[in-house]
């Protein structure tokens, strides 16, 4: 079926790595081997020497920035929400003062 992509563990990922970093074989073998489109395997080995350990993190898990900066979204808005009711009870209690 044209366009269907297989999906790959994060073992299989790590294993065809392993057998390219170790150097005794090359890329282009690895890949065909595999039976893997060597353009996969090169982004393969880019993304783990980038970031070896957030890479083949899997579908919808976060890397430790964007957690981060989604658990910082979380409490500025939570701040930006107690901050607006601070607001209004300074208002409410200085018109209740006159």
């Amino acid at each position: 079926m044209p366009g269907k992509r297989a999906k790959r563990t994060a073992e299989y990922k790590l294993e065809a790595l392993r057998r390219v970093i170790d150097g005794k074989e090359s890329t282009a073998s690895v890949a065909d081997s595999l039976g893997l489109p060597k353009e996969t395997l090169y982004r393969w080995v880019r993304e783990y020497r980038a970031k070896p350990d957030e890479a083949f993190r899997g579908n919808g898990k976060l890397t430790s920035q964007d957690e981060e900066i989604r658990q910082l979204r979380r409490r500025v808005a939570r701040l930006e929400e107690e901050r607006e009711i601070l607001k209004k009870a300074a208002t409410f209690f200085a018109k209740e003062s006159r």
